[in-house]
């Protein structure tokens, strides 16, 4: 039986009574969003995290945090009650986050009301608010989740103070545009990078070489599946399996450093490019390799013989 992918205009089919009762659960009728809106942007969320696999969506779905989300999305649509009930629950959370992160009073009242214009959505955009919260998927906690924008809002902060800063020095010095070096990016807990990268260096060559050649290569399964004479699904379970077992070591790392669940879960949410590691030295490997140990080569679908 052949699937359907998730649509950005129906929701997947099957999924309407769990719909029903999610909206409800939401308390979206309260910040006025309809259950056909509502069935809308989860589905919208399907479509982004299960475009392969439609038979994960009740999952995906059952693991929400639906509140928060119907509450985001309340606010980015410009709902002066949702607005309320945001500042409400959030605002003094974020402020004490800010002063974590800046280390100085105004400079952290500074951010947190930065970041405040962007989640209301003082711009517009083709005639529309453009909020943050509209990126919010529900798929971790809205306050984990405010916690890594305030933090990527501080990074940013620096970095374009540092690259204003680092022009004047040039230009004083008569140097210009000199190539810009990597450098260590505030707030981001070291723990996560050391985890990170043991849980790469842990990798064998052949799952290195499946990581860098569909993350940092852009090939294709099939492409890959060629290269190791493997069948294309095996391939995208290897993937998959590479992916868990790296989650899986990443925070076994981190809760051996002390970590708490929560601390875990928010580090999880720093983008990767932020890291001072280098991914792609610990991916690299020997490309010549064409089979998984211990696997026998599979002909593609179609080609095998009875």
């Amino acid at each position: 039986m052949s699937h359907e992918r998730p649509s950005e205009t129906s929701a997947p089919a099957g999924l309407e009574v769990l719909i029903s009762e999610l909206h409800i659960k939401s308390r979206a009728r309260e910040f006025d969003i309809s259950r056909e809106e509502f069935g809308s942007i989860l589905n919208q969320i399907a479509v982004k995290y299960c475009p392969e696999a439609p038979t994960g969506v009740r999952e995906l779905y059952l693991t929400l945090h639906v509140e928060e989300l119907v509450l985001a999305r309340a606010c980015a649509a410009g709902h002066e009650k949702a607005w309320e009930h945001f500042l409400v629950r959030y605002r003094e959370k974020l402020y004490e986050v800010a002063g974590y992160i800046a280390k100085e009073a105004a400079a952290a009242r500074e951010l947190a009301d930065s970041l405040y214009a962007d989640l209301y959505g003082t711009q517009a955009r083709e005639g529309k608010r453009v909020s943050k919260l509209a990126s919010y998927t529900g798929r971790g906690s809205l306050e984990g989740w405010l916690r890594t924008v305030l933090a990527q809002e501080y990074v940013n902060q620096y970095r374009r103070q540092r690259r204003l800063v680092s022009l004047e020095e040039e230009s004083e010095e008569g140097t210009q545009y000199a190539a810009p070096q990597k450098e260590a990016v505030p707030g981001i807990d070291p723990r996560l990078e050391r985890a990170t990268d043991q849980a790469f260096a842990a990798l064998d060559s052949q799952d290195r070489f499946v990581l860098a050649s569909y993350y940092l290569d852009g090939r294709t399964l099939a492409e890959i599946s060629r290269q190791l004479r493997v069948h294309e699904s095996t391939i995208s379970r290897k993937l998959d399996k590479i992916a868990k077992s790296l989650r899986k070591n990443i925070i076994t790392g981190l809760r051996k450093a002390g970590m708490s669940s929560r601390q875990v879960e928010e580090a999880l949410q720093v983008d990767v490019r932020d890291l001072s590691i280098n991914i792609r030295n610990r991916m690299a490997q020997e490309s010549d390799r064409k089979s998984f140990p211990g696997e026998k080569a599979e002909a593609p679908a179609g080609d095998r013989s009875r």
